[in-house]
């Protein structure tokens, strides 16, 4: 308490002493200045509210502003995520059209296609009915054996042009020759039994014989003649099978592409290399999508590629003969075949068949 007594009295005596002392004659002038002084506080205190007010309204615009801002770029940023969203739409949508009339087109050719399917089916159709009708009568049956039999002697006297042609004789004798007759008459199961030359060498084409050993054995003492004249002997045999083909309507399985003496024949399946020069045995080594030619001769070829061609060869003819029902006398009989083949053609059974 005492303490509290002693600083209220030091508070008393400070302010005592600074109390100012107005004499009487500036007091008016010192009222006047202090009621100025107040008026110009006062003044000042309502600028500074005014001023505060218009702070506060500027910093609520200014807020407001940002706040605006900020949803502007937000709203900014959508629509550029919306346009790229229909630039998207927009490329879909061309190629999607694009597409549809790529479809439409492709569906008109595919519907004209059709179109003219069924115009041709409708038409067969017809010929159709029309060959049933004819079939059902009692002639209609008769009238299609005659109409193959025609075919057939057609096909006889052109396979016996081509004989006459290139005819296959048997060798006798050293200055005798006759047709090859010994083949007995087969059966086009193929189960009687049939002669088969015991040499290549005994049947001639066109007086030239058909040996199998150039295609063997190939070296400087080899009778260049005797590799000619079996090239020249296997363009014969190549353009007889080339025709028998197109006259029987069979296309050949390996076809041919002829020059004479320089012949090749055309492997389109995958290319089959033999290993070995023994015609007998051939092993698949490589492949290839496109078709391979092989030389029917020797002059500058491979002998293995020409014993390949060769078989080739018998392989068409062995085709022909399968084709009218006869069975191959073997891989190595080639002028055999081709005379089995002529003589089956033009035999009596090959019309009745």
């Amino acid at each position: 308490m005492e303490r509290d007594r002693d600083l209220s009295a030091e508070s008393t005596k400070s302010d005592l002493e600074n109390v100012k002392v107005i004499e009487w004659e500036e007091f008016e002038q010192e009222i006047v200045r202090l009621w100025s002084l107040s008026s110009a506080l006062s003044e000042a205190q309502e600028k500074k509210q005014s001023l505060q007010r218009k702070l506060e309204s500027l910093i609520e615009v200014e807020a407001e502003s940002l706040r605006r801002s900020n949803e502007l770029e937000e709203m900014q940023q959508k629509l550029e995520a919306r346009k790229m969203v229909m630039g998207n739409m927009s490329r879909h949508s061309m190629l999607a059209v694009e597409n549809t009339k790529k479809k439409e087109e492709q569906l008109s050719i595919e519907l004209r296609s059709l179109l003219v399917a069924g115009t041709s089916l409708s038409v067969a159709r017809k010929r159709l009915e029309e060959s049933n009708q004819l079939l059902s009568r009692d002639k209609g049956y008769v009238h299609l054996k005659n109409l193959q039999k025609m075919l057939r002697r057609r096909q006889q006297h052109m396979v016996s042009q081509v004989s006459l042609l290139y005819p296959v004789k048997f060798t006798m004798g050293p200055a005798q020759e006759q047709e090859l007759e010994s083949f007995p008459n087969t059966s086009r199961s193929g189960n009687s039994a049939r002669f088969k030359p015991a040499n290549q060498g005994t049947l001639t084409i066109l007086g030239l014989h058909l040996t199998m050993l150039p295609f063997k054995m190939m070296s400087f003492f080899t009778d260049k003649k005797e590799v000619q004249k079996s090239a020249t002997a296997l363009g014969y045999v190549g353009h007889a099978v080339l025709l028998i083909a197109s006259y029987l309507k069979v296309p050949l399985r390996y076809p041919l592409r002829l020059g004479g003496s320089h012949s090749y024949i055309i492997d389109h399946g995958p290319s089959i290399e033999p290993t070995s020069s023994d015609v007998s045995s051939y092993i698949v080594v490589s492949t290839d999508v496109k078709h391979v030619e092989f030389p029917l001769f020797l002059d500058g070829q491979d002998t293995t590629r020409a014993a390949y061609a060769v078989f080739l060869l018998n392989k068409d003819l062995e085709q022909l003969l399968n084709y009218i029902g006869v069975k191959s006398l073997g891989p190595r009989h080639v002028l055999a075949n081709l005379k089995e083949l002529v003589r089956t053609i033009q035999s009596v059974d090959y019309i009745d068949t």
